[in-house]
């Protein structure tokens, strides 16, 4: 059974509480270090394009956290019996929750994700493939504070964060977001995250900047997104893609750069860029795993189980909340 929540009459609108984000996006551009949350990365082109980027031979956290959940199947169902309510946050098309379904085989989904139309479509599919499934989708942005279905069982919750998604946010950030994660549970919950581990630069880089592409293309999508959403004239032409691993802080950093001097307005706005002055769109951390196990600590959790693929460069964190 499937069922949307947050806007029912007209799924393909966004909620007016997302919009309060928008005036954050025009500050971000004017700040020194001119900036644009991810999170805009993903409206339905962006959407698309992360689907092909997580196919290419260079982007290895999609089938490294894919290997570990096939490998570890059976010690993870053991591990994470009785979790009957399965709430996905940036669940997208709900292609990773698929394993957890069969091993789980829970009573309830809540499938949380940016992208409305998409997520409606994804969280629909899988309600077909698992009858029975009480599976329902909430169009909402999870850096803010989350509103679950009010008749959703408090007990026997389980989030699911895959595919390291929590390295996009800044220390600070991703430390506030697992205690939001932790608001979400009640005693007998639990958290299962994906993260990224530190690993050699020669295959951090890539996977950020595909040979085809596709990655590049992603991310100079972003200013068509950002022309819709405040009215702004950019033009992805004036702009190149670059990815680069900034040691000091254990990250790919993902920016713009000005191919040219150019200006950009927007309604009430706008700003110069220099020649080679660069939008910062997106950073990955890479954490090692004692230190995301004190920051699962500090946000109240207690870490029960790690499984890594052999490589260690990806692992999957079970935390109790």
């Amino acid at each position: 059974m499937f069922r949307d929540i947050a806007d029912t009459a007209a799924p393909a609108v966004m909620p007016p509480a997302l919009h309060a984000g928008h005036n954050d996006l025009r500050q971000g551009l004017l700040e020194p270090q001119a900036r644009i949350s991810p999170k805009y990365l993903y409206d339905a082109r962006g959407c698309e394009l992360f689907e092909q980027i997580t196919q290419l031979p260079e982007y290895y956290p999609t089938r490294t956290e894919a290997a570990i959940l096939a490998d570890a199947g059976p010690a993870m169902a053991q591990a994470l019996r009785g979790h009957e309510v399965l709430i996905e946050l940036g669940a997208g098309n709900c292609e990773k929750v698929r394993a957890l379904c069969r091993s789980l085989w829970p009573r309830h989904f809540v499938g949380v994700d940016i992208a409305g139309d998409f997520l409606y479509q994804a969280v629909r599919r899988l309600a077909e493939e698992f009858p029975g499934l009480d599976a329902r989708a909430v169009h909402a942005d999870i850096t803010k504070p989350l509103q679950l279905p009010p008749d959703l069982p408090q007990a026997g919750r389980l989030v699911f964060y895959p595919g390291s998604s929590i390295g996009n946010f800044d220390p600070a950030d991703a430390l506030a977001m697992l205690r939001r994660m932790h608001g979400l549970l009640g005693p007998d919950g639990g958290l299962l995250i994906g993260i990224d581990l530190p690993k050699p630069l020669h295959w951090l880089e890539p996977a950020y900047d595909d040979a085809q592409g596709v990655t590049a293309r992603f991310n100079l999508n972003v200013l068509s997104h950002v022309n819709t959403l405040i009215g702004s004239d950019f033009d992805e032409d004036d702009w190149a893609h670059h990815a680069f691993f900034n040691t000091r802080h254990s990250r790919i950093e993902m920016h713009l750069r000005a191919r040219q001097p150019l200006a950009v307005a927007w309604p009430g706005g706008g700003r110069r860029f220099a020649e080679g002055e660069t939008i910062h769109t997106e950073n990955s951390y890479k954490y090692p795993l004692p230190h995301f196990q004190d920051m699962l600590a500090q946000a109240g959790f207690s870490t029960s189980k790690v499984w890594t693929d052999e490589r260690q460069w990806f692992a999957m964190v079970y935390a109790h909340a």
